[in-house]
């Protein structure tokens, strides 16, 4: 038996937090081609701003995979519980800004 050669380890995106208070946290996300976020689970419900236009891949839970189109400027929003991992499908840097919203 031999082993499987695993693949090569992807990039890591890079964030920088913009405000972190008691109502709210901004955070910038910055992925050069292939970057990925790494699997986490939201706490909070979430707005996503995108600054770039192109695409990302977002990995879900059970094996399931799906490509995004995002355009610059056009926000969407999403509720706290979901869990992916979140990949830069396009052939150039993606930057997009996070903003959880703190219940309270």
């Amino acid at each position: 038996m031999t082993d499987q050669a695993k693949a090569p380890a992807r990039p890591q995106a890079k964030a920088a937090v913009f405000i972190d208070n008691a109502r709210s946290v901004v955070t910038e996300w910055r992925f050069q081609p292939g970057a990925e976020t790494g699997w986490h689970r939201h706490g909070h419900d979430y707005i996503v701003v995108p600054m770039t236009t192109g695409k990302l891949l977002l990995e879900e839970p059970g094996g399931v995979s799906r490509v995004v189109d995002l355009t610059a400027g056009t926000p969407y929003t999403r509720d706290a519980g979901v869990e992916h991992n979140v990949v830069n499908a396009s052939l150039h840097e993606f930057v997009f800004l996070e903003i959880e919203m703190r219940k309270g």
